[in-house]
């Protein structure tokens, strides 16, 4: 049923079933107009030969009369008839009409006087018609003593000639009478082939055909229709009549000619037949003829869909057929190939980017993964024991730094770099049973076949060792160390994706502790559950209002106006309680959601600002902004939002910016800056000190003011050292025409010490600790 289906929808054979319908309908059209033009010449043909009928017919009739002319007149030549008539011998006179019209056969013979009356007559049976019609007779024959008159006696026809009777005067006429009967018909009809019939109307209107050479059916047909007109429609065909009307007396003759049209039909039948059979035969070759010509189109059809299966199977190692062929199949067939041959080195060229890294020519993470897939499943199966598998060792390793490299030195540079360390990464893995991959960026990874834990640490030592080793290109060099994190099957994982992310896992750890190299540990996995878990709860955080605005005091060190305060978010978490920010902070700088907790810490401020209780207060909080907020070209336009929502100016805000995060995209910084510094935000350098960021950046950049890192300012009691960076850049900033921040008072003794050294603004918690709302409104009234 599939098959019959598929030949249905088949294109070759809607051509070919298309092609022999053309040609059948033409051999139709051809085979009726050539039997139409039969017909035609037929009929003309029957038509000219009833011509010819009709001249025979009338000759025959005259053959006829002639031979009656002939009779009489010999009877009337006869001297003993003529004397007979000349005495008035009656019995003489009778019994030579009926000896002579016995010997020539007439049915009438008689003598008429010269008065045209009847004087006596020879009848050949009962004819009672005869006087009556006798008066009708004679007059035609008297005008015309040499023609011949047809007279209906008893629905028979006659045909009757007149002679004169002379001695030598006229003394008489001899009439004579012969039957048209069925002798002239059948005569007719050997002669000429031509069926001929008499119609009769006798006076009292029946018709009747007394002669005929018509079968029965037709002749029965006739005598039900009468004359027809031009043809006789009859079971056995048709025939075409012409009908010949005859002079008659007594009634009206006509002779019917009838000429079958299947009988002129039938040489051209056969003709027709023999061009049947013609036909039929040419539409079978046709049909086969195109049937191979499908065979050879459909099989090397068929030859390209199993090969685009097979390539859709990506199988593009099996050439393809026909393609030798010179005509339009080997022209498709040779395309078809070149397609195989350039999806066959795209798919190598895709397989090899999907399983490869450019950069490096390493192995990339799938590949990685399909090789710790296949190495457990053989380390499982292969020569060691089903219950004492052969281990094995994954390393993950992550460069120190790489993104410095690339900010500081370029990306080509950090290219360079990473081939450089897949090289020696290849080094110190020389076996080919082992693997070294890279798994983007600035992350590797190493494969140990039949390596147990302490094999896994001594190559991560030899990595470690090899990399105490400076790398140095052109004029730069780059000093090199990783965190590399170790797993091992089967003790520390049962399948590749739970050792890889377990072997990650313990390279994080070992980052984080700066220690190396580490194996991995299920504490460290308990620590990474809770923190993928960290981001859902922080947005659970926001938007069930857990986060709590808190508010740590400023305070002007020389009677400056104004009140001042940085603002700083708690987390009040319904199962941890109060949530240190150092818990939830470096998170959500790492995974961007710092973005959305800026963006509460401003609503949070304004809403502050716009509080009728802190409306009467010169009040000015600090808001610190990350590098992502500083990165999002949208910031402004969200900050202004929400100044025209609480109806809050701009100068109550002091935007804190880091260093590191206006050095990781100078440009954009600057750039950002400057659209805040235009909207009248006050502007902060937040831990100056701890940066890289140069005097004359900083000349450019909008900043109002430079807040010190706390790291300098509490160490002001313990050397000289900090004391003069304190100093250094307190009349820094006061030289460019900023104001100076001190974060991190402790003691008394650095808040007179920084007032000493002409600070304008400081905070730590000798002054106050961070408060929430309500109390920090609460100080500040007490201050006052």
């Amino acid at each position: 049923m599939i098959r019959l289906r598929l030949l249905r929808r088949s294109l070759i054979l809607r051509l070919v079933g298309l092609s022999l319908l053309l040609l059948l309908i033409v051999q139709a059209a051809g085979f009726a107009v050539v039997q139409g033009t039969i017909e035609r010449n037929a009929r003309a043909q029957i038509a000219q030969a009833l011509d010819l009928d009709e001249n025979v017919w009338r000759r025959l009739l005259e053959q006829n009369a002639d031979k009656l002319r002939q009779g009489s007149a010999l009877l009337a030549a006869d001297y003993g008839f003529r004397s007979a008539v000349n005495s008035g011998d009656e019995d003489t006179i009778q019994s030579v009409l009926e000896n002579h019209g016995s010997r020539i056969g007439a049915t009438v013979t008689a003598l008429l006087g010269t008065d045209m009356a009847l004087r006596a007559v020879s009848l050949s049976g009962s004819m009672d018609a005869f006087p009556a019609t006798l008066q009708q007779l004679v007059p035609p024959l008297a005008a015309a003593p040499q023609g011949s008159q047809i007279a209906v006696m008893q629905g028979q026809p006659y045909q009757f000639v007149m002679v004169p009777l002379r001695a030598p005067v006229v003394i008489g006429w001899v009439l004579m009478g012969f039957p048209i009967h069925q002798p002239l018909a059948d005569e007719m009809r050997q002669l000429l082939s031509v069926h001929v019939a008499l119609v009769v109307k006798g006076a009292d209107g029946k018709t009747l055909v007394p002669v005929s050479t018509l079968p029965p059916g037709p002749l029965a047909m006739l005598q039900r229709q009468g004359v027809p007109s031009g043809e006789l429609q009859t079971p056995e065909g048709t025939l075409l009549a012409r009908a010949i009307p005859l002079a008659s007396v007594g009634g009206e003759v006509q002779a019917l000619l009838l000429r079958s049209v299947d009988e002129v039909l039938a040489p051209y039948r056969q003709l027709q037949v023999l061009l049947a059979i013609i036909t039929v035969a040419g539409v079978l070759l046709f049909a086969v003829g195109t049937g191979l010509v499908a065979q050879r189109l459909t099989t090397p059809l068929r030859s390209l869909l199993a090969a685009t299966q097979r390539l859709s199977r990506g199988e593009y190692d099996v050439p393809l057929e026909h393609t030798g062929r010179s005509d339009e199949i080997g022209n498709l067939a040779r395309s078809f190939d070149h397609m195989r041959v350039d999806i066959g080195t795209q798919q190598s060229e895709i397989r090899r980017l999907a399983y490869w890294d450019r950069l490096t020519g390493l192995p990339n993470r799938e590949r990685f993964r399909e090789a710790v897939v296949q190495a457990i499943a053989g380390a499982a199966d292969g020569t060691g024991a089903a219950a004492n598998p052969l281990p094995l060792a994954v390393l993950t390793l992550d460069l120190d730094r790489f993104k410095h490299v690339n900010d500081v030195l370029g990306y080509a540079f950090g290219d360079r770099l990473l081939q450089a360390v897949a090289e020696r990464l290849r080094q110190q893995v020389p076996s080919p049973d082992n693997m070294v991959a890279r798994l983007g960026g600035n992350e590797f990874a190493i494969l140990l076949q039949g390596a147990d834990a302490a094999a896994a640490h001594a190559t991560a030592l030899r990595i470690t060792q090899s990399f105490e080793e400076a790398l140095a290109f052109e004029d730069q060099t780059v000093d090199l160390s990783a965190g590399i994190g170790i797993a091992c099957w089967p003790g520390d994982a049962d399948d590749a994706d739970t050792l890889l992310s377990r072997s990650e896992i313990a390279m994080y750890a070992a980052k984080r502790r700066l220690s190396g190299a580490l194996q991995y540990d299920a504490s460290f996995d308990s620590a990474s559950s809770e923190t993928l878990s960290l981001l859902t709860e922080l947005r659970h955080a926001v938007e069930h209002h857990e986060l709590r605005l808190y508010l740590q005091p400023k305070v002007a060190l020389h009677g400056q106006p104004g009140l001042a305060a940085e603002a700083l978010v708690r987390w009040q978490h319904p199962q941890r309680g109060l949530v240190p920010p150092m818990q939830f902070i470096p998170f959500a700088e790492q995974t961007g959601f710092v973005r959305q907790l800026t963006l509460w810490m401003l609503e949070a401020v304004a809403r502050l600002l716009a509080d009728p209780r802190a409306q009467g207060l010169p009040l000015r909080v600090s808001v610190n902004l990350s590098t992502r907020d500083l990165m999002d070209p949208e910031l402004s336009a969200r900050l202004a939002d929400i100044l025209v929502r609480h109806g809050v100016a701009a100068s109550a805000f002091c935007l804190e910016i880091t260093e590191s995060a206006i050095m990781d995209d100078p440009l954009r910084a600057e750039a950002m800056l400057n659209r805040l510094s235009e909207q009248g935000f006050k502007l902060s350098i937040d831990d100056f000190g701890t940066g890289y960021s140069s005097l004359a950046y900083l000349k450019r950049l909008p900043v109002d003011e430079l807040k010190i890192d706390k790291s300098f300012v509490m160490g002001m009691e313990a050397g000289e050292d900090d004391a003069m960076i304190v100093r250094s850049t307190i009349d820094l900033a006061h030289n460019l025409g900023l104001t100076v921040v001190a974060e991190g008072v402790e003691t008394a003794a650095i808040l007179e010490r920084l007032r000493a050294l002409n600070c304008d603004e400081a905070q730590g918690y000798h002054i106050a600790r961070p408060l929430p709302v309500d109390d920090f409104l609460a100080w500040q009234a007490r201050q006052g």
